[in-house]
C-alpha cells in the first residue's frame, strides 16, 4: 500500500473509469530551481501546480485512481494538500526513485486489478484538461497505447557533431510529445519487463512501447498543453490559464 492509502480513501466516492492515472513528481526540478524548490509545488493562479494537474485527473471520467509517486521530502506536503482540495480518486502516494523510468515502475506497483488501462503523466504539466485526457483514452482503448502530443510547425534541421547543418527534416512528421501517455495495462506490464531484461533506459513511457515492439497512436491535443520546466514557464501557465477563464465567461 502507498503512503497515504487509508487517508485518501476518505474521499473517494463510487469508483468508475477503467484508467489508473500514475502522475509524476519525484524529479529533482534541477532547470527550475536547481532543486532546491519543487516545480510541482510552486503556484500558479493562486494554486500549486500539481493541485491544477491532480483537478483535471481528479474530474476526468475516464480515471478511476490517481497515484502520486513524489519525493521521499515532499510527501508530508502531498498528503496535506490531497486534504486541503479533497481529491476524491488519490488512492496512494509513493516515493520515487533515481529516474522518472523508476518512479513510474513503482507507481504502477499500486495500480488497481480492476483498472484495463495505466496513465502516466508529468505532474509538472498543469495545463493538461480533462478533455484532453478523454481524447488520449479513447485512441488508446483502440490502439492499446497512445500519447498526447502535438505537430511541429517549425522547420526541424539536423546537424553534425560541430553543430552544422546535415539535412532538413519533414515537419509533417514531427511531433513534440506530450503526457499523459496511455496504454493497455497488461502490455504496459510485458513493456516493463523487456525494458529490465534488456537494459532499456526510456525518456518516457512511449519508449518502451517502442523498444517492446509495438506502436503508439500520436494524438493531437494543441500546444496549451505545456510542461513547467523553468521559471518563466510559471508566467505562460499563468496567461493560458487566464485566457481560458476568459473564454468561459463569455
Amino acid at each position: 500500500m502507498g503512503l497515504f492509502s487509508i487517508i485518501g480513501n476518505l474521499f473517494r466516492g463510487k469508483p468508475h473509469g477503467d484508467v489508473s492515472a500514475i502522475i509524476l513528481c519525484a524529479g529533482n526540478s534541477t532547470r527550475f530551481s536547481q532543486g532546491t524548490e519543487s516545480k510541482q509545488l510552486a503556484t500558479v493562479c493562486g494554486k500549486s501546480v500539481i493541485a491544477h494537474t491532480i483537478e483535471a485527473f481528479d474530474g476526468c471520467e475516464d480515471i478511476r485512481e490517481i497515484i502520486l509517486v513524489v519525493r521521499k521530502e515532499d510527501a508530508q506536503e502531498y498528503e496535506q494538500l490531497v486534504c486541503e482540495f479533497g481529491f476524491r480518486k488519490v488512492e496512494c502516494i509513493v516515493i520515487g526513485g533515481e529516474t522518472r523510468q523508476i518512479s513510474a515502475m513503482r507507481g504502477f506497483k499500486h495500480v488497481s486489478p480492476k483498472s484495463k488501462y495505466v496513465a502516466i503523466h508529468d505532474g509538472a504539466r498543469c495545463l493538461v484538461t480533462p478533455k484532453i485526457i478523454t481524447k488520449v483514452a479513447t485512441v488508446a482503448k483502440q490502439y492499446n497505447a497512445a500519447t498526447a502530443a502535438t505537430q511541429v510547425t517549425d522547420t526541424v534541421k539536423v546537424s553534425d557533431e560541430n553543430g552544422f547543418i546535415v539535412k532538413t527534416v519533414n515537419r509533417e512528421l514531427m511531433w513534440n510529445v506530450q503526457t499523459p501517455q496511455i496504454f493497455e495495462k497488461n502490455l504496459y506490464q510485458l513493456c516493463i519487463e523487456n525494458a529490465k531484461e534488456n537494459g532499456v533506459n526510456a525518456t518516457d513511457d512511449c519508449m518502451l512501447v517502442e523498444a517492446y515492439g509495438e506502436k503508439v497512436k500520436l494524438v493531437e491535443t494543441g500546444r496549451e498543453n505545456i510542461k513547467i520546466t523553468v521559471k518563466n514557464d510559471i508566467s505562460l501557465a499563468e496567461a493560458i490559464l487566464m485566457s481560458r477563464k476568459e473564454e468561459n465567461e463569455e
